[in-house]
């Protein structure tokens, strides 16, 4: 995909920060937030949400097409672009004739093809940027999906949001952050600019530094953060949302690291550090394909001896012996655990394939003995 750079966008360089409010509240309200975040002259684009998605009838649902003349306003008066939310065709033509700079697609909306098919058909050939925020769900292609249909009506100034996924278990964030589907997003379409949203991933304004501050170590192109003018009062999200003074202090204490350097030792000693790296990581895959070949050869003892492909207490052992066993070298115990899983999810799919063959040729009896367990 040929896609334009946040930095070319008309926004200005660097990181594209993007910062106002959950919802457009007031008139009143949308100025003195603007007011404040454009003095703090760290702001590249004011966002605010006037159609609200709630998941209750009773909640504040945004102030819907009046705020546009708000938002006219703030651009009037403050010099800056602003950006909304968009959940219907006629959100995403009322916002070109209003003269919005930028708009995105919210998380519910993404998990809907044809949510996204209907409002790319109202933006087709527009020359302002959209955004394409994460599903509610970690389905990438979901994700993907939703980035070729706004890419295939020729608009070419995209940019994805990464702005975590619904937990399945408690979990400090309010969405999870699952960093390795934004990384390979980027893998998957290598010129597409990501860009964090710490607020809703946090779910609490406290947490928003840090998550900004692992989104920037990411490499990622910039950040929507979340800002009331005073959010204890807020109708929507007052959770999460910072203060424009607390804005302030957060992007004067982040730190914005190059993706690279100039510095001829820095590049010999990191090279040095990656081939070391990588030397490891083809010993790893001849020894991951050595275990893979010893559990095709158990496969087809077990499935000549009569026995199953898994065993639960082998199992069990395996999981909490590895994962000892890691702790005792430093690692995670999650990161462990996640790696046995895979490790053993794909020796028991080996298994299994050896089986069905051999089943196929009549090689294997019925069950019957004890045999080696996996």
């Amino acid at each position: 995909m040929e896609i334009v750079q946040t930095g070319s966008w008309g926004f200005g360089e660097g990181p594209l920060i993007i910062a106002g409010p959950c919802s457009a509240e007031s008139e009143e309200q949308l100025m003195a937030t603007a007011t404040a975040l454009k003095g703090t002259g760290r702001v590249s684009l004011f966002r605010a949400g006037l159609w609200k998605p709630r998941s209750r009838p009773s909640s504040f649902t945004g102030e819907g097409f009046r705020a546009l003349d708000w938002l006219r306003r703030v651009k009037t008066e403050t010099k800056l672009p602003v950006t909304v939310e968009v959940a219907s065709p006629e959100h995403a033509v009322a916002c070109l004739e209003a003269g919005i700079d930028a708009v995105w697609l919210g998380a519910r909306t993404v998990s809907n093809p044809f949510s996204v098919d209907a409002i790319v058909s109202a933006l087709q050939g527009c020359d302002i940027p959209v955004m394409v925020k994460n599903p509610l769900s970690p389905d990438l292609d979901l994700w993907v999906g939703a980035i070729e249909r706004v890419y295939s009506a020729g608009i070419r100034k995209i940019a994805a949001i990464h702005r975590g996924f619904t937990p399945y278990d408690k979990s400090r964030y309010r969405n999870l952050p699952k960093w390795e589907l934004a990384i390979e997003l980027r893998s998957r379409i290598p010129s597409l600019p990501v860009i964090c949203d710490p607020s809703h991933m946090s779910g609490k304004a406290d947490l928003v530094p840090e998550t900004a501050q692992k989104a920037l170590d990411m490499n990622m192109a910039g950040l929507m953060v979340e800002v009331h003018n005073d959010p204890a009062h807020a109708l929507s999200d007052k959770e999460q949302q910072l203060n424009p003074e607390q804005f302030e202090k957060m992007m004067m204490s982040l730190l914005f690291r190059s993706s690279t350097s100039g510095d001829i030792g820095f590049i010999n000693h990191l090279e040095e550090l990656r081939n070391r790296i990588d030397s490891i990581d083809h010993q790893l895959i001849g020894l991951l394909a050595s275990r893979m070949r010893i559990s095709e050869e158990m496969g087809e003892y077990k499935c000549r001896s009569g026995v199953t492909v898994f065993q639960l207490e082998r199992w069990l052992e395996i999981l909490q012996s590895r994962t000892v066993h890691g702790i005792s070298e430093g690692l995670d115990s999650e990161f462990v655990g996640r790696v046995i899983r895979m490790i053993h999810e794909e020796s028991i799919r080996c298994q299994d394939v050896v089986m069905k063959r051999l089943n196929l040729a009549g090689g294997c009896p019925p069950a019957g003995n004890d045999g080696e367990k996996e």
